[in-house]
């Protein structure tokens, strides 16, 4: 199928003259929308503007502009159809073979601070969307074309093929145009439906606040890749980014070496990279099974590392580890020295000398991401027939916001102690139990159904590893129900507790930590990871 005729209507005009002049010289004839047939005149190119080509003027402030017959059965008349082709013929309706278009900026739009109702509903695109679904829907006989990222390879097939394009890729631009109508429609029914009530009766005044949780929630996500497999081998699994994803997220990372990427892979990724963005100071974050086994803060990641390791090596084995800072070659011997297995390292960058160590290490996944504190504006699960949707956790706590509840108040150090071992335990899968001590963990205890359990299991890693919990704080990512949980850890040897309170046996427990002398601080928010 030869391209003859090509229909340009642009909101996002990046190389369109460029593309423009690629199909002339192949000899197409071009019709454009106002703006874009100035910016084509204005370079020398001959373009016909569609109110003279149909007849009418754009009309309606620019509401109407393509919607006409002699537009929509020129893209939609079936090429395979005698009965389509004469139709058109009979009414002087030349077929158009290629359309170019994008569509009204909704999203930068209704991202501008103090955006009104009526500014959203004037970039609610109409004429794009339906010329990009007729051309989609008969991509048979027409070529659609929604993004400028495509505009070269198509003109480099056009100039290969002698003017054609061939089923194969009009077909795989027809899914995309259809991808880009349905997320579009999506994106506007979401902040619609988001917005607050009674926002119609007053649409000249600045929108409030949306919600979060719009009525209808949309989703859209692009595959990423297809993975090695799912959490087990049986299991098949890919990866999806969002469309807009959250900078500094696993979403953005680049592989620089190491085998494909499997699920848990990533999720464990996630886990750690999450954690370890939230250290303003050199940190190093070991994950496995999506709980941290090691975290350390120090004067650099080489010491931090080190640190983080000592808390369980055994459990670092075949773990994930991130830096928030560029890895040099002291840490990559270090690893090498240890005989330590990694299945992912994740920074925001490597030295020279680091990534020559690490090319020895040929499975090794190596991941890069910048290592911006930012996280995803919804959090979602998936549950049977459904979706679970909430906001981030965000809350922080800081040294002013604490609440001392027992006899004894923690000591200077004791407090970047206790914030420390608060902010590891917001990573760590409820029931969570921290210790801590000079800025490293020394046992952390896990996804238990109770909370003196964690204790226990906490205590017995940190032996395990010959770490001594004398003077050591711990973090409780929940109320101590009882009083228990505060025995054990007494008995352990700490002397410090930091927890959210709020138990019906607060003064029980805060009694207890009396009993044992030990400096106690609430939080008055919880930190529930499932």
């Amino acid at each position: 199928m030869k391209i003859r005729q090509a229909l340009f209507s642009l909101s996002d005009k990046r190389d369109a003259l460029e593309f423009a002049r690629g199909l002339a010289a192949q000899g197409v004839k071009l019709l454009s929308t106002g703006g874009t047939a100035r910016l084509l005149r204005d370079a020398g190119l001959a373009v016909t503007e569609i109110g003279d080509y149909t007849g009418f003027p754009e009309m309606l402030d620019g509401r109407v502009k393509t919607l006409h017959p002699k537009v929509h059965a020129g893209i939609l008349a079936r090429r395979d159809s005698p009965g389509h082709l004469a139709t058109i013929e009979r009414h002087g309706i030349p077929p158009i073979d290629l359309v170019c278009v994008n569509l009204y900026p909704f999203a930068a739009t209704v991202a501008t601070p103090g955006v009104t109702l009526a500014a959203a509903i004037e970039n609610i695109d109409i004429g794009g969307p339906a010329m990009a679904r007729s051309a989609a829907k008969n991509f048979t006989g027409v070529v659609i074309v929604t993004d400028p990222a495509d505009y070269a390879f198509i003109l480099a097939e056009l100039k290969a093929n002698h003017g054609e394009i061939s089923l194969a890729t009009r077909f795989a631009l027809a899914k995309k145009a259809f991808t880009h109508t349905a997320r579009y429609d999506a994106m506007i029914a979401n902040w619609l439906t988001g917005a607050p009530e009674g926002v119609e009766a007053e649409p000249e005044k600045p929108v409030s606040a949306l919600s979060p949780f719009p009525e209808r929630l949309h989703l859209a996500f692009d595959r990423v890749e297809v993975l090695r497999y799912g959490e087990n081998p049986h299991q098949e699994a890919a990866f999806y980014r969002d469309l807009a994803p959250a900078p500094g997220s696993i979403a953005a990372y680049r592989q620089a070496q190491g085998k494909e990427l499997s699920y848990n892979n990533i999720a464990d990724a996630d886990a750690a990279w999450e954690c370890v963005k939230t250290f303003p100071t050199p940190a190093c974050v070991i994950v496995k099974h999506a709980n941290p086994c090691g975290v350390a803060v120090g004067a650099n990641l080489a010491e931090a590392y080190e640190k983080a390791f000592q808390t369980d090596a055994t459990s670092a084995f075949g773990g994930i580890i991130a830096f928030n800072g560029e890895v040099g070659e002291e840490i990559v011997q270090s690893m090498s020295d240890k005989k330590h297995f990694v299945e992912v390292l994740i920074a925001p960058a490597f030295t020279e000398a680091a990534r020559t160590l690490l090319t020895a290490k040929q499975n090794l996944r190596v991941l890069e991401a910048p290592i911006l504190r930012t996280r995803n504006p919804l959090e979602l699960k998936r549950v049977g027939g459904g979706l679970l949707a909430q906001t981030p956790d965000d809350f922080d706590v800081k040294p002013e916001n604490l609440k001392v509840v027992t006899q004894k108040a923690p000591a200077p150090a004791q407090i970047d102690d206790l914030l420390f071992a608060w902010r590891v335990a917001k990573f760590v899968k409820s029931n969570a139990i921290v210790f801590c001590a000079n800025g490293m963990t020394l046992g952390v205890g896990a996804g238990q159904m109770s909370r003196v359990d964690s204790t226990r299991i906490a205590g017995v890693k940190a032996q395990n590893a010959g770490l001594s919990l004398a003077g050591s704080v711990v973090a409780s990512d929940a109320f101590f129900p009882f009083r228990d949980g505060i025995d054990v850890l007494a008995k352990a040897g700490a002397a410090a507790v930091i927890q959210p309170g709020g138990s019906l046996r607060d003064e029980e427990v805060i009694a207890a930590a009396n009993e044992h002398g030990l400096a106690m601080v609430f939080t008055g928010a919880r930190h529930f990871r499932h």
